[in-house]
């Protein structure tokens, strides 16, 4: 993934990198590689020993005699196939036995996995990531060129994706951001904290676009406050680019920053924490990975202890009272100690 974005996993990761790809400054490059089924189309003309030469293969193909010179020259120097053009015949040949086409083998796991990608990006349909993401998803299919017997229709009906709470999302904001982070390019724009009801004026250095949990994050060194600040999307407003650029810094990696946090949130003292869940929900825990410093130990009754190492304790606060009394906390005593607090909360506010 890009060092400026991240938090698609596979396919979909890769379609993002080729959306951010193809929306950087083009660079011309030799060898653009052409689609795999017209060169596999040339391939099998060769194959009959006609000698065809550039100007029939462009008319059965229906493309200029420049594209085949493209097709045959990368067939030869990228694929390592033998094509040479042979005087006598003014025609092209394969000079020696050639067997299969080089193609990209998949198999049908690996199919399915990629219709499951082709799913998600669904919630993208109608909006301005659908064509680059689109794109990128049918420059893999249109490599492949075996067939496998796949019931389409019967997978449309029997996957799909849902979620409880789908996140509000400006997505020009969010192409505006990648974009600048991308292209090291400064940002201005009003931001408002939660809970606040004026939005203030920053300006900031984009150093990385995250997705967390399925939420938009932007990690920024921010000018006023003089330090790297984690940003939501969603309360930006008036954004515009300053027209200067920045020099990421060597030492910001957003694993290492978010390391210690449950999520987001990070602190600056690491502690362990330790929390039993009951019967009732310890087969949710065990089926989860919800943090890389993370241990579970089954009780005899049937519950399952976490043990895990933060520097934060606000998020998995919030997450601890998800469990609705069927998670208990170890340590610290200062975690024990909030959710205690927040339940007594939770019993004014709806105290009948």
């Amino acid at each position: 993934m890009s060092p400026a974005f991240a938090g698609w996993g596979g396919a979909l990761g890769l379609a993002w990198q080729s959306f951010m790809a193809t929306n950087r400054k083009r660079i011309p490059q030799r060898n653009t590689r052409p689609p795999i089924e017209r060169m596999l189309k040339v391939h099998n003309l060769l194959k009959r020993e006609n000698h065809p030469n550039a100007s029939q293969l462009a008319a059965e193909l229906e493309v200029t005699t420049k594209t085949i010179y493209r097709d045959i020259a990368f067939m030869r120097d990228r694929m390592e196939l033998p094509v040479v053009f042979e005087s006598a015949y003014n025609g092209y040949c394969y000079d020696g036995e050639v067997g299969q086409f080089p193609t990209v083998q998949i198999s049908e796991g690996e199919l399915f996995a990629m219709l499951v990608a082709e799913k998600a990006m669904q919630q993208y349909r109608g909006t301005n990531f659908e064509k680059p993401l689109m794109s990128a998803f049918r420059k893999v299919t249109d490599s492949l060129t075996d067939t496998l017997s796949f019931n389409l229709d019967e997978f449309d009906q029997s996957i799909s994706f849902r979620t409880s709470a789908e996140p509000v999302l400006n997505l020009e904001v969010i192409d505006a951001l990648a974009k600048a982070a991308a292209g090291h390019r400064q940002l201005q724009f009003n931001y408002r904290k939660p809970g606040a009801r004026k939005a203030v004026s920053r300006v900031v250095d984009p150093y990385h676009l995250a997705n967390v949990n399925s939420e938009w994050f932007l990690f920024a060194h921010c000018h006023l406050r003089n330090d790297i600040r984690t940003f939501t999307p969603a309360r930006i407003s008036d954004m515009k680019p300053t027209g200067k650029t920045f020099k990421p810094p060597k030492k910001f990696s957003l694993e290492k920053r978010l390391r210690g946090s449950f999520a987001i949130v990070t602190g600056d003292k690491e502690q362990e924490i330790v929390i039993r869940f009951n019967e009732l929900v310890a087969d949710y825990i065990r089926e989860k990975r919800w943090h890389p410093t993370q241990r579970q130990r089954n009780l005899k009754d049937g519950g399952v202890e976490l043990t895990m190492r933060l520097d934060s304790l606000s998020e998995v606060q919030r997450w601890v009272m998800t469990w609705c009394g069927n998670a208990r906390v170890i340590k610290p005593a200062e975690l024990a100690q909030s959710v205690r607090e927040a339940a007594q909360h939770i019993l004014e506010t709806n105290r009948a």
